[in-house]
């Protein structure tokens, strides 16, 4: 493939090298702006809904919505297995029929706030919702199509197409074969009880629950096992941590913990900053993590000089759901900042200074939400 002007590659680094960084006092740009129309994060007052609805839920495309008819689409299983399948949308919704309720969340949710920036879809802390996705379990179909005995990756292979970094590809994504095969993973043909929305995957997707969404692949048409380790570009390239342009880094995989404040009273126009009458007010949000289920939430009001312990509402939606939580404040006029702080039962925390990365990954910095009390 040839590219033009300027995003003709240069060098092999520019086509496989981590994306760019942000000059000191660089804007974002008319590119992330572009790419951020395409995607949007959840509106954060829509924390207060158990479900996500649908068009709520947190979006990111990275290429063009395909152009798929559920009445022909199939998903093949092939590669290294015993025996080869090829399975229509009739032929997967006759089969075991499971709903998980899953909060999904963007591995670069955070990146815009970060110094310096990576330049990429400019995630502040919105790319999460929780959705309940139904569908049939991969793994017994993988164990049906009889994995070979010395597999290590399943390719997983998404019908949208595009460029990215100089490389033309497909959306491709693997997991090892140990999590490929846990129960929890989904082939999903439904979302919130409804069929898959265009935007969201249709007509079939794969949901792997506690890992960050680049894993969640959309318009899935097929599952490949491999003997060798996986060399495509977004699991070799494009979603590692790295600290330089010449580090390997390590993949991204689960999610970290974070915990989200529902802003209270109701915002300025521009800033959203928060506005708020003084007197009793119930502060609360949602906790999760892909680790370990969430133990804890810490609030402060203050910046994050001093925390107190919000309760935990018990679990409506499973190990890999958020968990509401809610903190009772009475405060009075003055300037607030408001922010909350998860722990999961893995001992796992959020971090008050955020660890820096090339490419702006797995970001759980505490979420700071500025609120004035005004007087009556």
């Amino acid at each position: 493939m040839t590219t033009v002007d300027d995003t003709t590659p240069r060098s092999m680094s520019e086509v496989s090298g981590p994306s760019r960084l942000a000059g000191p006092d660089e804007g974002i740009s008319t590119e992330e702006l572009q790419l951020a129309a395409r995607n949007h994060g959840i509106p954060l007052e829509a924390l207060r809904y158990d479900v996500t609805p649908a068009g709520l839920h947190y979006l990111l495309i990275h290429y063009d919505i395909p152009d798929l008819d559920p009445a022909t689409h199939a998903l093949v299983v092939d590669g290294a297995v015993a025996r080869p399948l090829t399975l229509s949308l009739a032929d997967l919704r006759d089969r075991p029929r499971v709903t998980r309720r899953v909060t999904l969340e963007c591995a670069g949710n955070g990146r815009a706030l970060l110094h310096p920036r990576p330049v990429s879809q400019p995630w502040l802390v919105e790319a999460v919702g929780n959705a309940e996705w139904t569908g049939t379990p991969l793994a017994p179909l993988l164990r049906e199509a009889g994995i070979a005995a010395d597999a290590v990756d399943v390719v997983f292979t998404g019908a949208d197409h595009g460029v990215e970094r100089g490389v033309e590809q497909d959306y491709q994504r693997a997991l090892p074969v140990a999590d490929a095969l846990r129960e929890e993973v989904l082939l999903a043909y439904e979302m919130n009880g409804a069929p898959l929305l265009p935007q969201h995957g249709a007509p079939l997707r794969l949901i792997v629950p506690g890992w960050y969404g680049m894993a969640h692949v959309k318009w899935l048409r097929s599952v490949t096992v491999l003997t060798e380790p996986f060399e495509g570009y977004q699991n070799a390239v494009a979603y590692r941590l790295r600290q330089d342009a010449d580090d390997p880094g390590v993949p991204v995989t689960r999610i970290e913990p974070r915990a989200l404040v529902r802003p209270p009273g109701f915002p300025d126009f521009m800033s959203r900053a928060r506005v708020l009458r003084p007197g009793p007010c119930t502060l609360d949000g949602r906790a999760w993590s892909g680790h370990a289920p969430v133990v804890a939430v810490e609030v402060t009001t203050d910046g994050g000089s001093t925390w107190a312990p919000a309760i935990l509402d018990e679990p409506t939606g499973g190990d890999f759901a958020w968990r509401r939580w809610r903190y009772e404040w009475s405060p009075r006029p003055g300037r607030y900042v408001l922010g909350a702080r998860a722990t999961d039962a893995s001992g796992r925390t959020q971090p008050l200074e955020q660890p820096w990365n090339r490419g702006g990954f797995a970001n759980n910095l505490v979420q700071r939400v500025e609120v004035t009390v005004v007087a009556e």
